[in-house]
């Protein structure tokens, strides 16, 4: 098999089995919480996307990682492990800046993981940052959807008085 079809298996088989522990699992657990505190449990696995400024590391790579993924998928994960982190302690705090807070580091956080996941020219450069894109990005995608889902429900108003 070729590296690409590997990664690929792999994302695969990572976002399939992700997706089964959150139905079968986190989802009803979740459903029991109110919304800021199921709300932040998501948020809690983002606030580590700070890794993904591996990918600036020239010795965590097979060299050659292009530049621009290198660049755009690190800046973008540091972003959104702020944005969560904010987020985080605005729902912990009960402000009326948290759901704001929340959909903004949602849209972008999904947005900044769809842009490097399009980027297939770097898989062959991975190196050991491999397990970045094929373990750490199923759960995140996995757990945006989630939030994309509990942010769109009608127990939102639940938020202030969490």
């Amino acid at each position: 098999m070729t590296p690409t079809v590997i990664f690929l298996l792999q994302f695969a088989m990572s976002l399939f089995v992700f997706a089964l522990i959150a139905a079968w699992y986190v989802a009803p657990w979740l459903a029991r919480l109110s919304a800021a505190a199921a709300l932040s449990i998501l948020l809690l696995p983002h606030a580590f996307r700070h890794i993904g400024m591996s990918f600036l590391v020239p010795n965590l790579n097979n060299g050659g990682l292009p530049e621009a993924f290198a660049t755009s998928a690190s800046y973008g994960d540091l972003l959104s492990a702020f944005l969560a982190i904010v987020a985080l302690i605005a729902l912990r705090w009960r402000s009326v800046a948290a759901l704001p807070l929340v959909w903004g580091f949602n849209i972008l956080g999904t947005v900044d993981l769809v842009n490097a996941l399009r980027q297939a020219e770097a898989i062959n450069y991975f190196g050991p940052t491999w397990f970045i894109p094929t373990f750490l990005v199923p759960v995140l995608l996995v757990t945006h959807v989630m939030i994309f889902a509990r942010l769109l429900k009608a127990d939102r108003p639940q938020i202030a008085s969490a």
